[in-house]
């Protein structure tokens, strides 16, 4: 996979990288010019990553996600929930951020080359859609849904 530097800092800062030899997930900073105030249930502020990627493999795509202590000591989550980065996109990864606190709460303080999302990778399936007026091989769930295992 080929990454693109488009802010030089990244370069002071590090690349993303796997912060443990178990993590899951790259983690991606902001390049932002100062420090940036997300307001509380303002509207979502994109925040560029400072990089592109070329999959190279349309077998694969990515999944921006929040960092978990993030979203939990902070309130800060994705104004997306998710971002997806399709494989045969190569502009620059922007991060969609969203201050969930309630109103009248402090905003959420970003510092240049601080780590605020992450980034998975993973397998994309695309199989052919064949439209059919009954399914081969229903199982005993066809409808229901929402909790309709029970809750216990």
């Amino acid at each position: 996979m080929e990454i693109r530097i488009l802010d030089a800092r990244l370069n002071d800062w590090g690349l993303p990288k796997y912060q443990t030899e178990g993590s899951a997930a790259l983690d991606l900073f902001a390049c932002v010019e100062q420090t940036t105030l997300i307001q509380p249930q303002a509207p979502a502020v994109l925040i560029s990553s400072g990089l592109a990627l070329n999959f190279g493999d349309m077998g694969l795509a990515g999944l921006v996600l929040p960092r978990s202590g993030m979203g939990h000591k902070k309130g800060l989550v994705l104004g997306n929930t998710v971002g997806l980065i399709d494989p045969d996109y190569t502009g620059e990864i922007m991060i969609s951020t969203w201050n969930r606190n309630p109103a009248g709460s402090d905003p959420i303080t970003i510092q240049p080359g601080e780590r605020i999302a992450q980034l998975l990778f993973v397998p994309v399936l695309r199989p052919d859609l064949t439209v059919v007026q009954e399914f081969s091989g229903a199982t005993a769930r066809a409808a229901g849904g929402f909790g309709s295992t029970g809750s216990v």
